[in-house]
């Protein structure tokens, strides 16, 4: 199997730097090809995008077979849909709009066999469809990343005290809803840049992982030099968009 993530790591947390797309696009071809790139994952945006149980249920199965792990952003935080995907073997759940402490642990609590209140059964790919013992499955569920996404006011406010929750995996920062919250022009207003400053600071005294969108890799690195090390980076849309674009100007300038 290749090797996928970078090899430099943040001197904060000693990880490696992570990166990967979100996907928008309901078509296991598209996990399909980027299985055949160095991106180390993808993130099933099923907020934005029109992903239901089956849908996601496919591109699992594409994720398998392309050997890319494969995150989903949930539309909300119900106890059924954290079971439904991480039932059928999401790598973990990145979790939109968590504002407090008390949301997150309930989300940690909705994600987690041992101590939680994730429903068992062995049946599911997760479990190997039967093959898992008791132990196997509920150790190998347990494992799974949960992050919670920081995108308002609020959840900056008590910043910290979610990164402190047992179980939360990490904080993703949501930059553009922030900005909204915030009442900022866009999410590179000074005010938002420090606002995920804190956040990414509050994620790694925490222990836990810094993620956080980026528009594309300068943007990573600038955000590396602070800590990050888990990125999303543009989506299935915009490499489609810029790959046609960059051709559509290639010819145009050839005629010319």
């Amino acid at each position: 199997m290749k090797e996928r993530s970078m090899t430099r790591s943040s001197s904060d947390t000693n990880r490696p730097i992570k990166a990967g797309t979100f996907i928008k696009t309901v078509s296991p071809h598209i996990v399909e090809i980027l299985g055949t790139t160095a991106l180390d994952f993808g993130v099933l945006d099923a907020e934005h995008a029109p992903f239901d149980r089956s849908a996601i249920d496919l591109m699992m199965l594409a994720g398998r077979a392309a050997q890319l792990p494969l995150y989903v952003r949930v539309p909300d935080y119900e106890a059924s849909t954290i079971l439904s995907v991480l039932d059928m073997g999401a790598a973990g759940i990145v979790v939109p709009h968590v504002d407090t402490a008390e949301q997150a642990a309930q989300i940690v609590a909705r994600a987690r066999y041992k101590g939680g209140e994730r429903g068992f059964s062995s049946s599911p790919r997760a479990a190997g469809y039967g093959t898992m013992t008791y132990k196997q499955a509920q150790e190998a569920g347990d494992q799974t990343l949960v992050l919670c996404q920081i995108e308002s006011v609020a959840g900056l406010d008590n910043v910290e005290r979610i990164a402190a929750v047992p179980g939360v995996g990490g904080l993703f920062v949501g930059r553009a809803d922030l900005a909204l919250s915030m009442g900022e022009e866009g999410s590179r207003s000074p005010a938002v840049l420090e606002a995920t400053t804190r956040i990414v600071r509050a994620a790694l005294d925490a222990g836990k992982i810094a993620a956080m969108f980026v528009a594309n890799a300068a943007e990573r690195d600038e955000f590396a030099a602070q800590g990050a090390t888990w990125f999303v980076i543009g989506s299935d849309q915009s490499l489609l968009r810029q790959g046609a674009q960059s051709v559509a100007v290639a010819g145009s300038r050839a005629q010319g």
